[in-house]
Parts: C-alpha cells; structure tokens; sequence
C-alpha cells in the first residue's frame, strides 16, 4: 500500500524589505512604513504578497495589510525570497 502524501494547506514566508525598498501608505487615515512582506505559494503555484509595518508616527498600530505595489524590484526581491525559502526547506534536517 503507497503511503498518502500529506496534504499541505499552505506555506508562506516572511521577509524583510530592505530600507532602499520601504515604501508609505494610508489606512484609516495613519500613516505606515511597510518593511515586511509575508508571500504565500498558491495552489495554482502563483505567489501573492501583502504588506506590513508600522505608524510613521510611532506606536504599534495595528496589525494591517497592504497591497504590495507593482514595482520591478519589490517583484525581483519576492522572486528571491521565494527561491531561498525554497533552498532551506530543500536542506532542513528534520525536528531538533
């Protein structure tokens, strides 16, 4: 009898927008630094990105997502990121 492949729901990854690539936007009228981008392989093997930060004015905030602009290089570093993600999981040693 073959072994049934587990059914994996989802993977993501986050990453660190580097300063030169931050951008700012408007929710609810405050103002955010977006520095962190979490990207999600879809089934269909597509990647989607949303963004992430804080208040330009300091404080928490909230927890608050945001499009990720169409920008050539914010595309370049998901590409990347998507591609290392995949090298660690490649190399991972199993449970510590």
């Amino acid at each position: 009898m073959q072994p049934t492949a587990p059914e994996v729901t989802a993977l993501a990854i986050n990453v660190a927008v580097p300063a030169d690539l931050q951008w700012t936007d408007v929710r609810r009228d405050e103002e955010f630094l977006l520095t962190t981008l979490n990207v999600r392989l879809l089934p269909d093997g597509s990647l989607a990105a949303k963004a992430y930060g804080r208040p330009t004015a300091g404080g928490r905030g909230a927890y608050t997502s945001f499009r990720v602009p169409d920008r050539a290089e914010l595309r370049e570093l998901i590409a990347q990121a998507a591609d290392r993600a995949a090298e660690l999981w490649a190399a991972n040693t199993g449970m510590g």
